[in-house]
């Protein structure tokens, strides 16, 4: 049976984009289930496929999967001819430690920078504690870059996990203008040249509804 994946809205919802640009790029054939958020349905619509309240929802058969990181885990082993993490030991360690600390904390980041593919050129105050975040995502991508651009422009050369993971991060210092130094300003080319990617941000911009609480800045 196809997999099918339970996303919001794509203009909105970084954590949807994360398994489902795996899942693309990566061409594993899936359903795409996409549910409005915000919306007085919402919750009863998402509660059909999980009791967690949120998306996105991995759906295998009678399994269903939530939390961006562990879908992604779960589609890295059951589609182990993808290669979705790094095959040395030592680079698979570090893509997985980047990958939790992007999963886990950058609280500022998703609070004054919400996901929002529309708003190209808004602009938001930049206190020391979010500037800290973006200063922490330049350090890893120009590490990566050090340490494996030399195999191409991924953050581990090849497509992994970790670019998913990242790649919402990518789309926020796109919308809010943030100037980014060459040590780090290859890879969210890269990402943005992914046709899957483009593919996204399309959908994004057909998209009617509005979210306030997302629409922050000037």
């Amino acid at each position: 049976m196809k997999p099918k994946l339970i996303i919001g809205n794509k203009n909105y919802s970084s954590w949807s984009l994360r398994p489902w640009l795996l899942m693309k790029e990566a061409g594993i054939d899936f359903d795409e289930h996409r549910i409005v958020l915000d919306t007085p349905t919402t919750k009863r619509e998402i509660a059909e496929f999980s009791d967690a309240g949120r998306v996105p929802v991995l759906v295998l058969g009678d399994l269903a999967i939530w939390d961006s990181l562990a879908i992604c885990e779960t589609v890295a082993e059951r589609w182990p001819d993808k290669q979705l993490w790094p095959a040395d030991p030592d680079e698979r360690a570090h893509a997985r430690a980047i990958s939790a600390e992007m999963h886990s904390g950058f609280q500022y980041l998703r609070v004054c920078m919400p996901m929002n593919c529309r708003a190209m050129g808004r602009k938001v105050h930049i206190p020391d504690e979010l500037g800290n975040d973006i200063d922490r995502v330049i350090s890893i991508w120009a590490d990566c870059h050090r340490k494996y651009g030399g195999r191409g422009g991924w953050l581990f050369g090849e497509f992994s996990v970790a670019d998913a993971m990242f790649a919402p991060v990518v789309l926020r210092l796109r919308t809010y203008g943030i100037n980014l130094p060459d040590s780090a300003g290859y890879y969210p080319h890269r990402l943005l040249e992914s046709e899957a990617m483009q593919d996204w941000l399309a959908a994004a911009e057909c998209e009617v509804e509005v979210i306030e609480a997302d629409e922050t800045g000037q």
